[in-house]
């Protein structure tokens, strides 16, 4: 069985976001570098020192020296790419939203099973300094049963933001709600649970495109927990807010570093006599982790056998709460 740093990985597309997976791994640990823009595979595999460049994902996954993929590719091509290295025997780290449609992941699921190869989500928002935290207070009970949660998520796009390949819904499967607002249905359900019952709604306000900019979401578990989430390309000013309300506290989560601002956690503590609540802020400025410690809980979940956390399951749940929405707004 193999260790954290003996694993062997292929990184299947080399963009900001390939990059920033070869930069959480083990200098020497990523052997090939596969993209179809030769210039962006040749500068990933420069960055990684001993790798291979290739363009065909077939072949990428198919080398004996590779044992995990890594496919941070376009929406469209992820579920594909990663059902061509689970088919190739490897294990697979896919980028959020991890594919197109739900049914893309019960396919992926069943191949998971059937292979026994893991298959991990790469929603490294779980891995941030302050939301680790945040879940360690609320799993503790120190803020009492959990009651809601309220959460905002948005960002002000650029000049051509509408002729990307996130407005265009073959490319990207919809627009805002399965770009950021994934991470807050994922944040939400890994406090709450999972949410059965769905409401909401998918608009377009301001960006000349067919996918949404604006996504407002009420999602209640079956206890009536309930998430209240927003989400935005149209916030000009960079903006992460996530709000965990308990019976005796609660707990505010803003910023996630660099344009959303320092990463902040606050926790206010209910008094017995209730009034102003005893608060604690802490601030975490010393840079993003989440993607190394992502990257490191999944080689540990790979060397023990254990299914991840987001893994296939949870990456299923929350595109079903996103189709959805697309559902009621007549996006589907």
């Amino acid at each position: 069985m193999k260790t954290e740093n003996q694993l062997r990985y292929a990184i299947i597309g080399c963009g900001l976001i390939g990059k920033k997976r070869l930069n959480a791994l083990p200098r020497g640990s990523v052997r090939v570098a596969c993209d179809l823009n030769d210039t962006r595979a040749r500068d990933l595999a420069q960055a990684a020192g001993l790798c291979r460049v290739v363009a065909d994902a077939q072949k990428a996954v198919s080398d004996k020296e590779v044992d995990v993929a890594v496919v941070a590719t376009i929406n469209k091509d992820l579920a594909p790419l990663a059902k061509t290295a689970l088919l190739a025997g490897k294990h697979v780290l896919i980028e959020k939203p991890g594919a197109i449609s739900s049914a893309e992941l019960e396919e992926l699921k069943a191949i998971s099973t059937r292979t026994g190869k893991q298959v991990r989500i790469g929603y490294n928002h779980r891995y941030h300094t302050a939301l680790q935290a945040a879940f360690k207070i609320a799993a503790s009970g120190e803020l009492g049963p959990l009651m809601f949660i309220r959460g905002r998520y948005g960002h002000g796009g650029r000049i051509g933001y509408d002729k990307e390949w996130r407005a265009d819904a073959k490319l990207s499967g919809g627009g805002e709600l399965i770009d950021q607002g994934v991470h807050l249905i994922d944040l939400a359900s890994w406090f709450l649970g999972p949410f059965k019952h769905v409401e909401g709604h998918a608009s377009t306000f301001f960006w000349d495109m067919k996918v949404d900019d604006n996504a407002f979401l009420s999602l209640r578990t079956e206890k009536g927990q309930t998430a209240w989430l927003h989400v935005s390309c149209t916030e000009w000013k960079n903006l992460f807010s996530l709000e965990i309300y308990g019976r005796v506290g609660k707990l505010a989560i803003d910023g996630l570093g660099g344009s959303y601002g320092v990463e902040r956690l606050s926790y206010y503590k209910m008094l017995p006599e209730m009034g102003p609540p005893d608060t604690t802020i802490l601030e975490f400025p010393r840079g993003d982790q989440s993607w190394k410690l992502e990257m490191d809980e999944f080689a540990e979940d790979i060397a023990l056998g254990r299914t991840p956390s987001s893994g296939l399951t949870e990456g299923i749940h929350t595109l079903q709460v996103v189709e959805q929405i697309y559902k009621r707004s007549g996006r589907l």
